[in-house]
Order: C-alpha cells, then structure tokens, then sequence
C-alpha cells in the first residue's frame, strides 16, 4: 500500500525569526576565538603553533559534519537532526566556556563544529516549508544573520573577554544558542522524513577522513619541535600515510562516498581543488599572522593592541568577506569565472607582499587584511559555482565536498605553517617572536599564491561560465 505524505505546514515569520536568531547566535559563537587568540594563547600558556591548532579544530568539524547532516536532514527531517545537532554545539560551548587548560578547550571546539551543519539544515526547513519565491528570500536572510552574527562575536569577544574572563566569551553566545535553539524547537513544525536512501552514510570513509585531518595538524604543530622529538614526528608521518591509503582504497570502493578521490581526474576539479587550496592557505597565514602582529608590544615592533582592538581592527575584514560573495557571483556571471579567480589571486599575493613589505602601522594591517578577505571571497565562491556547474547534477554534491574539504586542509595547513613559522622565529627566553618570522610567513604566502595563477591558466569552459 502506498502511504501519502501530508503536505508540509507552512511556516510564519515567527519560525524564520527563530532561524535567524539561531544564525546570530551560532555565528557569534564562531567567530569569538580568533580576535582573541593572542589572550587565549597567554592564558592557556600556548606555544603559536598550538594556537594555530586551535583556530581550526572547529574547522575541521563543520567539514566532517556538514555532509553527514544534511543527509540525515533529508532522510530523517531537518528539525530533527537540527536540534539534536545543536545540543552538541551547546555541550561544546559549555566545554569551552569552562575549560581549565588547552585540551580542554580543544574538546570543546570540537564539539562547537558541529554548528557548520546548522545552516544546510536552515535551509531544509526552510523549503520544505515555504513557496519557492518565499524560501530563496528566507534563505538569504537566515544567512545574512550568520554572517551579522559573526560581526558581532568579532567585536564582542574581545570587551567580554577583558571586562569578565574568557570563560563568559564562550559562554554567553552559547547561552544565546539555547534559547534560539529552545525557540526553533517550539515554533518550528516538524518535517516529514524525505524518502530513505539505500546507500547510508559513508561511516568508514568519514572515520579515515576525520583521522588523517586530525593527524595532519598534529604532525604539522609538531613540525617546530622535529629536533627535539624526531620520533615522535615519524611516528605521525607513518600514521598520516596509512590514514590517506586506507581513505582513498576505502573511498574508491564506496557505493556512495562522502569524497570521491577518483573525481580529482576531471580537469575542473582538480583545478578548483588546487585552487581552493592555495588561496585558503593564503588566507589562512592573514588569518593568524594578523591578530598576533597586532598584539606584539609595541615597545617591539607592533602595537600592543588587547583583544577589544583587536576585533575592532579585523571588523573591516568581515564587512569584505560578507560583500565578496555577491560581488564574485555578478562577476561570474559577466566575465566568466576565471576572470574572477585570477583577480581575486592577484589582489591577494599583491596584499600579502605589502603586508610583509609594510606593517608598521595599523591601517597597513587593516587595509591589507580587508583585501585578503575579499579576494578568498572572490575566488572561493568562484571556484565553488564553477565546480557545481561543471559535474552531472548527480554529482554535485561529491564535487562540492571535494572542494569543502580542500578548503579546511588548505586552512589548516596555512594557519599551522604560520604558528610554526612564529614558533621557530622565537628567540630563547622570549614571548615575542621575530619580526621576520611575520616577514616570512606572508612572503612565502604571497609567493604561493602568486604561482597558482600558473593553475589558473589550466581553466577550460568546463570551469568557466
């Protein structure tokens, strides 16, 4: 017998309202570490490769989560999966709220990725309960408020952390995602499940991929201490090989693969992987670097500034990223993505070799950093609509994970590179590394990502539009 499914309640303002404020508060709660990394690193009594280390665990998460959410959203219904992923997000919140030492708060910013699965899920519930015309309009809401929010964790994590403690940096927005959470579960109807997929989740190959990243960061915040701990490093090494040879002969045997390696033949997606990977770890070295220039003392050769000033000082940077994506989609559409990628790569090797050249002033750092933001913008959304619209519409969903996981790699080998490049250019005895160790670290980032234009030459009218 053949069961008929009730149409969908739809929903009112009041229940996109409740998504909205749930992506304030998740993107509050994402963005308080960075401008604050430097009083963490104090506090917690971190070497900069460890700090490194902790601005991208949360990172690496979202990469592994988002994909396994959004098939359990289809399958078992967007409501469902979406609060019991945000009780997660709240218990990683709460871990980090009140974490006495780094693996602690390690933990707890493992647990808080599970927030990067939150927005596919928005937008689940989002159409299958509005009209099309209505749904587009509540999606680009919804992450609009993502993007608000993590302006304002910017700007707040620093004030708060100063004027109470870390502890209340975490823990108010996480406050902030149990109440929107409470609201989204009281206002939200529930969905029905989609129809169920045969092929399931993609278990052994997420274990495999979640234990190479994890490995490789480790491996690479080890990297400074090689000397001191030779094994130790090739132990990691050996671990890392064994990892990506059993991730990549389990993939390639997978009914369904949550990353299929075999797409990286097709010209497009191996030139978007490139890409994608090299501009992130562009972007990543500012990421770091800036923050940690801006805290340097300034009886050195920085400016002593505090976590508040900080924010304060990376705000412009956000405004970028936010603006970025609509101008590379109206780009795309009219000078083809290629056009944009190799401009967005130029305006950030052009900022990153002024920031090494010129960083004496705070506006040099601002304004270099804004540029940054816009150019990873520039290209990340090129690169990510030229890779959906290269496959079979069937694939598109391998493709895209392919890139999204090129891009966390690509973060996390940048930011990890940059604290060992700080580690390594601390003199003996002192907190404060050398400047050249800033100076290296965004020449070699300039340098690497002005050679990609090499890759951006590869470009055929399989990527471009």
């Amino acid at each position: 017998m053949t069961m008929t499914l009730a149409p969908p309640i739809r929903i009112g303002k009041a229940a996109v309202g409740a998504l909205g404020m749930l992506a304030v508060a998740t993107g509050a709660l994402e963005s308080v570490v960075t401008p604050t990394l430097p009083l963490l690193q104090r506090e917690l009594d971190m070497s900069p490769a460890e700090g490194a280390l902790l601005s991208v665990m949360l990172l690496i998460t979202g990469a592994l989560v988002t994909p396994v959410a959004g098939k359990f959203g289809d399958r078992y219904g967007g409501k469902r999966v979406l609060i019991r992923l945000m009780v997660v997000v709240c218990a990683g919140g709460l871990v980090s709220a009140l974490a006495p030492n780094l693996p602690v708060l390690l933990l707890g910013q493992v647990l808080q990725g599970a927030m990067v699965g939150a927005l596919p899920l928005s937008f689940i519930l989002v159409r299958k309960h509005l009209p099309a015309g209505e749904s587009k309009v509540a999606i680009g809401v919804v992450s609009g408020l993502f993007v608000g929010g993590g302006m304002a964790g910017t700007l707040s994590a620093g004030p708060v952390a100063e004027g109470l403690s870390r502890h209340w940096m975490f823990a108010l927005p996480t406050i902030a995602v149990i109440g929107a959470t409470t609201l989204v579960n009281r206002l939200m109807p529930q969905d029905p499940p989609g129809r169920s997929d045969d092929t399931g989740v993609d278990w052994p190959g997420l274990v495999l991929l979640s234990g190479t990243l994890v490995t490789l960061m480790f491996t690479l915040a080890l990297a400074p201490d090689i000397g001191s701990q030779p094994l130790v490093f090739g132990a990691l090494i050996v671990v890392l090989a064994a990892f990506v040879t059993g991730w990549v002969a389990v993939e390639r045997r997978a009914t369904s693969p949550m990353v299929d390696p075999r797409m990286l033949a097709r010209p497009a997606i191996w030139t978007s992987c490139v890409l994608t990977f090299v501009i992130c770890v562009g972007t990543s070295v500012a990421v770091y670097l800036v923050p940690q220039l801006f805290a340097v003392p300034a009886d050195d050769y920085g400016f002593g500034a505090g976590a508040t000033e900080i924010g304060f000082f990376l705000l412009p940077g956000a405004v970028a990223a936010s603006l970025a994506g609509p101008i590379s989609g109206i780009g795309a559409r009219r000078f083809g993505s290629r056009a944009v990628v190799t401009t967005g790569i130029v305006i950030m090797a052009a900022a990153l070799t002024a920031l090494a050249a010129a960083h004496t002033e705070v506006w040099h750092l601002v304004i270099g950093k804004a540029m940054i933001a816009l150019a990873n913008g520039l290209c990340v959304t090129a690169m990510v609509t030229s890779t959906a619209t290269s496959v079979d519409p069937h694939d598109t969903g391998i493709a895209t994970g392919l890139v999204l996981v090129t891009r966390v790699i690509g973060f996390a080998v940048g930011s990890q590179v940059s604290g060992a490049i700080l580690t390594a250019g601390t003199p003996s005895g002192s907190d404060v590394p050398a400047e050249s160790a800033f100076v290296a670290g965004f020449v070699i980032a300039g340098a690497v990502t002005a050679l990609s234009l090499l890759v951006v030459r590869t470009m055929n009218k399989g990527v471009e539009e």
